[in-house]
Order: C-alpha cells, then sequence, then structure tokens
C-alpha cells in the first residue's frame, strides 16, 4: 500500500508519492527549457526556482481529474492540501470518483481546504470587503502582454471555483460514495501511520475533513 500527496505544489510530503498537475512538473523533463525561459523574462525568478525544487523532490506529474497511473484499491491514504477549491462541480466529482477507485476498502481521504466560515468571521470582524475577496481568491490580474500570458499558462491559475465549510465539504463527500466523514482539528488524523504528513498544514486558515472509502 502507498499513501499519495495530490497536489502537493511546495509541500511535498517525504515518504509519500507526490504528484502535481502544474505545467512546471513536465517543464523539468527538458532540463535546458526552464534556464531558457528565465533569460528570456518568461519565468520569474521564484518559478524558476520551483522548477529546481520540483526536480530535487522528485515530484511526479499527475492529474487527478484525468485519471492517475494508479492500481485499483492500491492506496491507503490520499492527501490534497488547498486543491479541491480550485476545481468546479464537475471537476470535484471526478477528483472523488478516481480517489475511491485507487483507494483500497477503509483507505482514507484527507482533504484540507480554505475554511469559508473563518472568512466570514473575520469579514464579519473587521467589515474589510477587499481583504475577504482576496481571501477568497475570486480574480487575479489579467497577463496583458504576451510574456505575461504565456507565464500564466505556465505556471496556471490560483483562482478558486469554490469554497466549503464543514458542512458543505463533508455533503460533498458523502453524495460521492465516501463514508463517515470527520471534521478535525489541526494536528489530528485517522491515517494510521501518517509519517512526515504536515498535520498543521496552513492551519491559520484550514478547514480538516476525512473520510474512508467503504
Amino acid at each position: 500500500m502507498i499513501q499519495v500527496n495530490i497536489g502537493c505544489g511546495r509541500t511535498p510530503t517525504k515518504g509519500w508519492r507526490n504528484l502535481d498537475n502544474s505545467y512546471s512538473v513536465r517543464l523539468v523533463r527538458i532540463p535546458i527549457l526552464p534556464g531558457l525561459l528565465l533569460k528570456a523574462g518568461i519565468l520569474l525568478p521564484d518559478q524558476y526556482d520551483y522548477l529546481q525544487f520540483v526536480r530535487v523532490q522528485n515530484i511526479e506529474y499527475g492529474d487527478i481529474i484525468k485519471g492517475l497511473p494508479l492500481a485499483d484499491s492500491s492506496v491507503e491514504a490520499i492527501y490534497s492540501s488547498h486543491v479541491l477549491e480550485h476545481l468546479d462541480k464537475r471537476e470535484v466529482e471526478l477528483y472523488l470518483r478516481e480517489a475511491l477507485r485507487i483507494l483500497c476498502p477503509g483507505g482514507i481521504l484527507r482533504l484540507v481546504v480554505p475554511d469559508l466560515s473563518m472568512i466570514i468571521n473575520k469579514y464579519n470582524k473587521n467589515s474589510d470587503a477587499d481583504a475577504f475577496i482576496t481571501e477568497l481568491y475570486l480574480s487575479q490580474p489579467r497577463p496583458r502582454s504576451f510574456p505575461q500570458r504565456l507565464r500564466a499558462a505556465i505556471v496556471g491559475s490560483r483562482i478558486h471555483q469554490w469554497a466549503y465549510d464543514s458542512k458543505s465539504l463533508s455533503g460533498v463527500l458523502l453524495r460521492n460514495g465516501f463514508i463517515d466523514p470527520q471534521v478535525l482539528k489541526p494536528g489530528e488524523t485517522g491515517i494510521s501511520h501518517p509519517g512526515e504528513l504536515d498535520l498543521f498544514e496552513r492551519a491559520d486558515v484550514s478547514l480538516y475533513v476525512e473520510a474512508r472509502k467503504g
């Protein structure tokens, strides 16, 4: 049995299989290309550094929406942090369908997403509409120049497609075949051997929910 961190980005988990669908993961397969893109001003220095990070950490390309190269019932635990909010409703259904396929019976899916309740509570406390919209990631500056458009295509969008609280995320899991969703505090998990998994990742803004495959 293996454990998989899906959409790991800059936070892969040692001892787990780390997958990400960013074009950056594909770029590292062409060793000379990142340096050329940096010199041309297409990649910014921090984006170039991320490509080197991907190579060193051995992050693999994998798109759970299109299907992962993993056998049925071969995975004991799946972890995704701040991934689900970037998917639209149909993509979420595809994500959860594929997660059920690769999880073994009793396997655990651990999801970490921005907590809509926290964001709303902050707004109710300070009435800062700009901060509210910023935290929801409803927009980002449109790329104007060709290098900016190309950079956006490589790096991807940070815009959120949906937002969740504990009730809505638990409901999505139940409607898509998972059982026993549990809302957890930072540091809590039902995964028997989490190893070096960060159970406190982005705790100041996050909701933690785990559910099982029946």
